[in-house]
C-alpha cells in the first residue's frame, strides 16, 4: 500500500522554494500532519536549496541588565512578577561586554547577542548601548540586542549604531499569548517588529514550545512569522526551559518529535531564514538535536550559559558537530 502522498508545495524558481507570505492555517496544519519521514525529507530538500546541510552559525548570548523585569511573562525567571531565586544585576560596563565578546568569538560565535531585562529600554540607556553596539561591531562580529518593546526613534538610533539584528519574540499564537503574558499585547510584539524592520535592521523572531499550547498555535505562531511583509532574517526556536518559581515550571513535557516537526515546518515556510536550535538544548539528546539539523536547523546558541539559564558546554557542541561532520560558521 502506498503512504499519504506529500502536500503540495509551491513550485521551485530558478533560485529554489518559491517565497510565500499568504501561508493558510489549514495548508500548515497539513505539513504538521505529514508522516515524519515524508516532512523531513521536504524540509531537509529545502534547505540544501539555500544553505549548506554541513554547516550551522553560532551565535553566543550575553544578559548585560539582569533580572527585575516588570512584564510578567509566565516563563521567565527574570521577571519581578515571580518568586526565583535570581540575584539581578545592573546594566554590564562596556569594558565586561568586550571581554565577554572576544572570548565568545575565540570559541568560534560569528554573532555576539546581548539581552537586556527591560519592557523597553529608557532614553539614559540608549547610548550606552550603542556603544556596546559599536564596540562589538569593531571586532568583526555581527551584533544582536534584545531589550524589549522599542519604539520608531530607537529602532533608528540603534541602526546608526551599526545593530545587525534586533531579537524579539512572539513567543506563542495570538490566541494563547494571554495565557503567558498579560502586561502587554501580541500587537506591541509586532509593532516593535515594524518598527525594526522600518529601521533595517534584520529581524531575529520565533517562539517557545511547551508551554503548554496546542498545536494549532503552533501552526498559528509559524503562520504569524511566515506571512510577515518580510519573513524574518533568523528564526529562534526554544524548547521551554522549566524554572522552579515561575508559572510555567509545571508545564507539560512536549513530543520530542513534536518540536522537530516545529523545526522542520518553520524550514519549510522560510526558506532563506536561519532556523536556530535555541533555548532548551541542555534538555535534549544529541539524537534529538541531529533531527532538528536533519529537519533544517542550521543555527544554534554556543556557551555554558544563555541568559540566566544553562546551556550545553562549547566542548560538547563540538564534539557533537564532529560527529556530525558538522561545521561551526
Amino acid at each position: 500500500m502506498e503512504s499519504r502522498a506529500s502536500i503540495d508545495l509551491p513550485p521551485l524558481t530558478s533560485k529554489g522554494h518559491k517565497l510565500r507570505h499568504d501561508w493558510q492555517e489549514e495548508e500548515i496544519s497539513e505539513l504538521f500532519e505529514q508522516p515524519f519521514n515524508d516532512l523531513l525529507y521536504q524540509a531537509q530538500s529545502i534547505h540544501r536549496q539555500h544553505f549548506d546541510p554541513h554547516e550551522v552559525q553560532i551565535s553566543s548570548l550575553l544578559s548585560i541588565k539582569t533580572g527585575r523585569c516588570s512584564e510578567d511573562c509566565g516563563y521567565c525567571p527574570q521577571s519581578a512578577h515571580h518568586d526565583v531565586e535570581l540575584e539581578s544585576e545592573p546594566l554590564m560596563p562596556l569594558d565586561e561586554v568586550v571581554k565577554a565578546a572576544k572570548a565568545a568569538k575565540a570559541k568560534g560565535a560569528s554573532r555576539f547577542c546581548m539581552g537586556a531585562a527591560w519592557r523597553s529600554p529608557k532614553e539614559r540607556d540608549l547610548q550606552p548601548v550603542m556603544d556596546m553596539v559599536k564596540a562589538v561591531k569593531a571586532l568583526d562580529m555581527d551584533t544582536c540586542m534584545t531589550l524589549g518593546m522599542l519604539s520608531p526613534e530607537q529602532s533608528q538610533q540603534l541602526k546608526q549604531a551599526g545593530l545587525d539584528y534586533y531579537n524579539h519574540n512572539l513567543d506563542t499564537s495570538p490566541e494563547y499569548y494571554s495565557e503567558v503574558i498579560t502586561t502587554r499585547t501580541y500587537q506591541d510584539r509586532l509593532d516593535t517588529l515594524q518598527h525594526v524592520r522600518d529601521a533595517d535592521i534584520k529581524v531575529c523572531s520565533g517562539g517557545i514550545l511547551g508551554m503548554g499550547e496546542s498545536r494549532r498555535d503552533r501552526v498559528r505562531l509559524l503562520q504569524q512569522l511566515t506571512n510577515q511583509e518580510k519573513h524574518p532574517e533568523s528564526v529562534p526556536i526554544n524548547l521551554l526551559i522549566k524554572v522552579e518559581g515561575t508559572p510555567l515550571e509545571n508545564a507539560p513535557e512536549l513530543d520530542p518529535f513534536e518540536f522537530v516537526r516545529s523545526i522542520a515546518v518553520a524550514r519549510i515556510l522560510m526558506p532563506h531564514s536561519q532556523v536556530r536550535l535555541s533555548a532548551g538544548r541542555e534538555n535534549m539528546s544529541d539524537e534529538m538535536q541531529a533531527l532538528c539539523f536533519l529537519a533544517g536547523a542550521n543555527s544554534i546558541f554556543y556557551g555554558e550559559k544563555l541568559l540566566t539559564t544553562t546551556n550545553p558546554s562549547a566542548d560538547a557542541d563540538r564534539q557533537l558537530f564532529e560527529r556530525l561532520g558538522i561545521r561551526a560558521v
